[in-house]
């Protein structure tokens, strides 16, 4: 079995073998399991996904128990405290909360400079994380703090949010289950329009709009197709009069059977409406387009499972919200119902995948 065969075998399934390494916590009764509340807390608030993480775990309240939030940035703060998102929650130092009795899991959704600091000072702390994306832009250091929480058995979990949209899964499904084929196409389109206070938070990582939007697509394309042999970013600047900002980009991966396109732009009206994710193989071929709300096709070769050769619009569960699933699936793995199903070898595929297609070096 070659390297990239052990690589996909390894990350490809929600569902993966059983392993030692991956388990958080030793198994007890179903009951008592679910009748606990994870205490959680979150830290930062500047992240671009920050608002939404922290009003699903308070719609999830009867999984999480919010115990406070952290902001050392004033102008940040006053900003937020008063949200209906934040309102009534303890405001608190970082110390204070990596030191609350009983907390398991720390959400971490600081502005995106300062996302492996917090992660590792939590991990050090003895806490979960949930780590939103991208993972920094030093490799060396995300190496250093994912070796750190397997070896004291704890997870992160990145904040890519397409991990459990329907959609995807029914496309990792059906690439993993060979109903593709052999695959040679990847191609995603992840864009939206922003304005010229949009773009500032950008400013400041020279990796441009595919460091911040098109590493979600760059994480689903690792986990069809595993690690990129090499990868060749191009980028444009195409409004120079405002900011230097990268606002166009593609980047191209290159498989020994495939080769891969992702798109990211911020300068495009109505851009959610075209975003898209293909997968192509001579047996079939999956179409995600929207991303959001997801609307999927599928083309057969030849009947697969409930469906009959050709095209077909599949019909999707309707998601409750974008990041539901996905903080329920962290519940699950702290109380130690299931096993992370992204280990620490995709998620570093992932960061090194996105530090190369947006031109950045990887230390």
């Amino acid at each position: 079995m070659n390297q990239r065969r052990r690589f996909l075998k390894q990350v490809a399934g929600a569902s993966l073998a059983a392993t030692g390494s991956f388990w958080i916590e030793p198994k007890r009764s179903r009951a008592a399991r679910a009748s606990e509340k994870i205490k959680v807390g979150q830290i930062g608030v500047g992240h671009a996904h920050a608002g939404g993480k922290m009003a699903t775990l308070r719609k999830l309240g009867d999984q999480f128990e919010v115990v406070g939030v952290v902001e050392p940035r004033d102008d940040l703060r006053k900003k937020w405290q008063d949200h209906p998102i934040y309102r009534d929650l303890t405001w608190m130092t970082e110390e204070q909360l990596l030191n609350t009795p009983g907390l398991k899991a720390v959400a971490v959704e600081t502005q995106v400079g300062d996302l492996l600091p917090a992660a590792g000072r939590s991990i050090a702390a003895g806490m979960h994380i949930h780590l939103d994306k991208p993972a920094g832009e030093s490799l060396s250091e995300f190496r250093r703090i994912l070796a750190e929480a397997e070896r004291h058995r704890l997870v992160i979990q990145m904040g890519y949010m397409f991990r459990n949209n329907p959609g995807f899964q029914f496309c990792f499904r059906a690439a993993k289950d060979g109903w593709l084929g052999r695959i040679s196409e990847v191609h995603g389109v992840i864009g939206k329009l922003s304005t010229a206070d949009d773009r500032k938070p950008m400013l400041p990582y020279p990796g441009g709009t595919m460091f911040e939007l098109g590493c979600h697509l760059i994480d689903s394309l690792v986990r069809v197709l595993g690690k990129p042999d090499k990868v060749a970013p191009f980028a444009r600047a195409t409004h120079p009069e405002i900011d230097p900002l990268a606002d166009s980009q593609l980047a191209v991966f290159e498989y020994p059977g495939a080769i891969a396109t992702i798109r990211s732009t911020v300068v495009e009206a109505e851009g959610g409406r075209r975003r898209q994710f293909i997968v192509a193989g001579d047996e079939g071929t999956v179409s995600i387009l929207p991303l959001e709300p997801p609307r999927l096709t599928l083309a057969l070769a030849k009947p697969q499972g409930r469906f009959a050769r050709g095209y077909h619009e599949v019909p999707l569960a309707d998601m409750p919200g974008r990041y539901d699933e996905q903080l329920l699936e962290l519940a699950r793995i702290v109380r130690g119902e299931i096993e992370h199903p992204y280990p620490p070898e995709h998620d570093l595929a992932v960061q090194e995948a996105v530090l190369l297609a947006s031109g950045l070096p990887l230390d």
